[in-house]
């Protein structure tokens, strides 16, 4: 059981002034009362006055007594001087060696309660308890735990023990949670299955590569690779290993394991000890299944869209091509109808109009004209049919094959469609069979034309079966219809918290959300900071210069005046020149080597056994598969046959064995922490802030998980990197979603499942799909959601006192929040948010979960009252402050100017992502993000010292410039590698190169 946990630099950081504190910190823990005085001001000489001073406010910020003078901020000595009545700060070097501050820490001890963490059992108790429920919902990051602990114990009165002593105490808390959630895991198995578990290990290689055969997923989007799939699953359920279901485990940490177990090598988890791993094995095969039916259903999906969108292209060639015929007929049938609206053919008769007509244009001409323009035109609603019955039988066997293996669900409005799809399922020859009676309210659109009589019955099964294909894809991509054991497209409401298991962690998702179960309490409490808002913004409105009401459509519209622009202040503009002119030229393999060796990141990238498995010159092979990840060059590049870390064969083993998504977000946390600790990043942000929005990148049109949008990717595919950036300039979290997919929902994910130390409790993105839901989803949560607001002069304002006079605002707060919904669904709030925060639902299924027949449960009511005032007072905040939209603006362009510097490092194949599976996208697009982190760092690094040079020089720096510096600069940086131009002497004589080992390059390439 490892107990040391945080690196030599975070260790002596411990119980230690980070920087100088800010105003609020020295206003709360600096701030001498009147009972702090009546202690202080007795004491005899200045020196003893601000050392009691000094002990008190540090002990109070820290934790910790402070053990040198050195260690505190001349900004604290200050501060407490003025309090003092103090002119200057008397010498303490004798007050620091002198009995006198030992007594006065007894004496503080003493007065104010402070206590050693093993002198009281209880608070002992109470924080190993805390620790434990992190550790049990998710949050088990040691370095986490410690700062968790750290300010438990600050806010408790608790003084720091030993930094050993925190990880010792974090380490044996974090082993407990993990016995037992493998002895819980393993204790779902029945005999058989452990039986079963060890004949897979002790069967040699051939159990490993069965092993390594069900694990595998589709690569392809092709029907064959769709018919090997489902085989695969046919294998799964075959050896029936899929353990039962507890309700007192927290899926996350199945999900978590099965991650593990499933890039794991057979030969690693065989090696681990038991109950580990019999549970490793257990989490895979709990998930195994429906992670296998999950890729079916998408490389299905992929497949049919594939069909569809090639059917619609074919047709629109076959329209293109039939217009020379159709303007042919159009003209005739023109001159006809030229000819019947004629005034002077108005007496004659109907017989001898027509044969006037016929003389002109023959019955003929006209019967060919009308016969062309029902060939060629077509209804508005028409479904591509005629080139669709193309790919009936590839249509037919998959979608059979699909629904005779894996079983649906769907809520009420899928009904009509799960009835279709179960009617189909029992029939085994689709286009020969009688389907009259086939329910046919799956059938929408132009599909009914093709595929119903007038009464509603069958008359075309190939048009049947594409319309319900097709109703079945609308319906999987809202969940109407799910797959009842899959995980991406399962059923949104399955892993709610019930009975027992709801009553069970209650108590412990109150703590951990930091709400009450007193519904009336919490809704009191919201009401009072919505109405204070009002009144506040209120009093002020007239005299706010940026906001007025307006009136648009006969109603008054709020409308806010756009931010001025910053001019850069002469000081500034010289900054930023000077900092570019000192920055050093390097090229990018030097800042990783660099970064690197300074920070120890080789040791987080671990081999996929979990050995210590390493090699000499370890970290250049690292550093240079990363590179070739993130630049997206691939090995050829960087590979020397004569250099051992460059090898191809060390390279391909390096990236194959220990370049994984665990890896990366340990190796992430670990250069986020460090850019944490530079004194320049204070300037920029404390990391409570994030922001969130995508990065887009073409792929192949064979990827499977890639999605088409004509504004990004034109006529093909390709994915986006929605992540999360703190105020730090800093990447803490991404995911990939196929095409260009935008939801709120993705940011909670990234919230949930970020791993550095930073922890951003607001939120900011662009105007995207937010809606009343989503505020109230990320209050719950103990975020606050700051998104730009385009639309501001649309947004609702909404009150909860109908009586309540808000002055000029009060023509705009028309519309009042229904808090009675609130409190009876409270309890359901905190379950369903609960289960979200433990990971038995995922936050894309929330807002599924939170619908019926497309209208809202009382569940989803209640969440948007809950929202409506907590937009309210966003937008209440953002008519008062100014400079909350500016800095809502500002981490945007953040982001923005971070995803620049990803465009530039990723400059091979033109930014094209070409790896097949998600997971390697996910690799490689994470190694990407790691590296603009690690430049991120480097360059934070060099311009503090560059800022120390100018000090030195007699610069005065004004700290609101610095500010306004960025880390993301990088034209000193070479990233397209440097030309040689020497001829071996050999070739320079007229010798030949050797050829090439097509064997050798074969067996060591990287699969994609």
């Amino acid at each position: 059981m490892p107990t040391r946990f945080l690196s030599d630099e975070q260790r002596q950081r411990y119980g230690r002034f980070a920087g100088p504190p800010t105003e609020e910190q020295l206003a709360r823990y600096f701030h001498l009362d009147a009972a702090d005085r009546e202690l202080i001001d007795p004491l005899r000489g200045d020196h003893n006055r601000i050392g009691f001073a000094l002990q008190l406010g540090t002990v109070r910020f820290l934790g910790t007594f402070p053990a040198s003078l050195d260690d505190i901020p001349q900004t604290v000595v200050a501060h407490l001087a003025r309090q003092l009545g103090l002119g200057a700060a008397p010498m303490l070097d004798s007050y620091w060696s002198e009995r006198a501050r030992k007594r006065h820490a007894a004496i503080i001890r003493a007065r104010y309660g402070f206590r050693e963490l093993a002198e009281d059992d209880t608070a002992r108790f109470r924080l190993v308890c805390w620790l434990y429920t992190l550790c049990w919902s998710g949050d088990d990051r040691p370095s986490l735990l410690i700062d968790r602990a750290s300010g438990w114990m600050v806010g408790e009165k608790i003084l720091l023990p030993g930094i050993s002593t925190v990880e010792r105490l974090v380490a044996r808390v974090r082993d407990r949670a993990h016995r037992r959630f493998w002895r819980l895991l393993t204790d779902t198995l029945t005999t058989d299955q452990r039986q079963r578990i060890d004949g897979l290990f002790h069967a040699g290689k051939g159990g490993f590569q069965t092993l390594d055969a069900l694990r595998t997923p589709p690569s392809r989007r092709k029907p064959t690779e769709l018919s090997r799939h489902l085989q695969r699953i046919d294998a799964i359920r075959s050896f029936d290993l899929t353990p039962g279901t507890s309700s007192r485990v927290p899926m996350s940490l199945v999900l978590r394991l099965a991650k593990l177990a499933r890039t794991a090598r057979p030969s690693a988890i065989a090696a681990l000890k038991e109950p580990r791993r019999t549970a490793t094995t257990a989490a895979l095969f709990h998930s195994l299944e429906a992670v296998a039916i999950d890729d079916a259903v998408e490389l299905f999906d992929a497949i049919i869209a594939d069909i569809f969108r090639e059917a619609a292209r074919t047709h629109q060639r076959n329209r293109l091509h039939g217009l020379g015929d159709l303007d042919a007929a159009a003209f005739i049938l023109r001159d006809m109808a030229r000819h019947v609206l004629v005034e002077a053919d108005d007496e004659l008769r109907f017989i001898d109009w027509r044969q006037a007509l016929f003389a002109v244009i023959s019955s003929e001409t006209i019967e060919s004209a009308a016969g062309r323009v029902d060939a060629i035109a077509e209804p508005k609603d028409d479904r591509n049919y005629t080139e669709l019955r193309c790919k009936w039988r590839t249509v037919q066997h998959l979608f059979r094959n699909l629904l005779q293996r894996i079983e649906f669900g769907a809520v009420p409005a899928g009904q009509p469609i799960l009835a279709a799809l179960t009617y189909l399922a029992k029939r085994s020859h689709w286009a020969g069979c009688d389907m009259s009676d086939a329910p046919a309210e799956a059938v929408h659109g132009g599909w009914k034309r093709h595929a119903l009589a007038p009464q509603g019955t069958v008359i075309d099964n190939k048009a049947y079966v594409f319309a319900v294909l097709e109703s079945w894809r609308t319906a999987l991509r809202k969940r109407d219809v799910f797959v009842k054991s899959g995980i991406r497209f399962g059923d949104p409401r399955r892993g709610l918290l019930e009975g027992e298991a709801w009553h069970g962690a209650r108590s412990m998702i109150c703590r951990s959300l930091d709400k009450s179960l007193d519904a009336e309490a919490e809704v009191e409490a919201l009401t009072r900071q919505l109405d204070e808002a009002y009144r506040r913004v209120a009093s002020t409105f007239e005299a706010n210069p940026t906001a007025r009401i307006g009136i648009r459509n006969g109603k008054p519209e709020l409308a806010i005046a756009p931010l001025d622009r910053i001019d850069d202040s002469d000081s500034l503009i010289r900054l930023r020149a000077a900092v570019r002119a000192r920055m050093p030229r390097v090229d990018l393999p030097d800042i990783l080597l660099e970064i690197a060796n300074r920070t120890g990141l080789a040791r987080y990238f671990t081999h996929v056994t979990e050995r210590h498995a390493r090699v000499d010159e370890f970290e250049v092979s690292l550093c240079a598969a990363l590179l070739a990840e993130a630049c997206n060059i691939g090995f050829e590049p960087i590979t020397e046959p004569a250099l051992a870390p460059l090898r191809r064969d060390r390279l391909s083993w390096v990236s194959q064995n220990f370049i994984r998504t665990e890896t990366i977000a340990a190796a992430n946390a670990c250069i986020v922490a460090a850019h944490n600790a530079l004194p320049i990043v204070r300037h920029w942000g404390a990391g409570d802030v994030a922001s969130a929005d995508g990065l887009r990148f073409t792929a192949p049109d064979t990827v499977i998980h890639a999605g088409p949008n004509a504004k990004y990717f034109k006529t093909g595919r390709g994915i986006t990197l929605y992540n999360l950036v703190s105020d730090q300039f800093t990447g803490l979290d991404a995911l990939v979603v196929p095409g260009t997919l935008r939801d709120s929902m993705f940011i909670l994910a990234l919230l949930l499942e970020q791993e550095t130390d930073l922890e951003p409790t607001e939120i900011m993105s662009d105007t995207a799909a937010y809606s009343d839901l989503v505020f109230g989803l990320f209050w719950l949560l103990g975020y606050q959601f700051s998104p730009r607001l385009a639309d501001i002069g649309q947004a609702r304002l909404w009150r909860v006192d109908r009586t309540a006079n808000y002055g000029a605002l009060d023509q705009l707060v028309r519309h009042r929040a229904n808090t009675k919904l609130i409190t009876p669904n409270w309890e359901d709030v905190l379950r369903l948010v609960g289960s979200l925060k433990l990971g038995h639902i995922h936050a894309s299924g929330v807002m599924r979960a939170l619908q019926v027949k497309e209208q809202p449960t009382a569940l989803a009511k209640a969440i948007a009252e809950i929202g409506r005032i907590v937009k309210s007072m966003h937008i209440l905040s953002v008519i008062e402050d100014d400079n909350k939209r500016r800095r809502i603006l500002t981490q945007l362009n953040r982001q923005e100017y971070r995803h620049k510097l990803a465009r530039r490092v990723c400059h091979g194949g033109r930014g094209e992502i070409k790896k097949l599976y998600r997971q390697g996208q996910e690799e490689q697009l994470g190694v990407l993000g790691l590296t603009v982190n690690i430049i991120t760092y480097w360059n934070a690094i060099y311009m503090q010292e560059v800022l120390n040079q100018l000090e030195s020089e007699g610069w005065i720096i004004d700290p609101a410039d610095i500010a306004r510096l960025s880390p993301l600069i990088h034209k000193h940086i070479n990233f397209l590698g440097r030309y040689a131009f020497l001829l071996p002497e050999d070739i320079a004589l007229g010798g030949l190169r050797p050829l090439r080992n097509p064997t050798y390059e074969h067996v060591f390439r990287k699969p994609l």
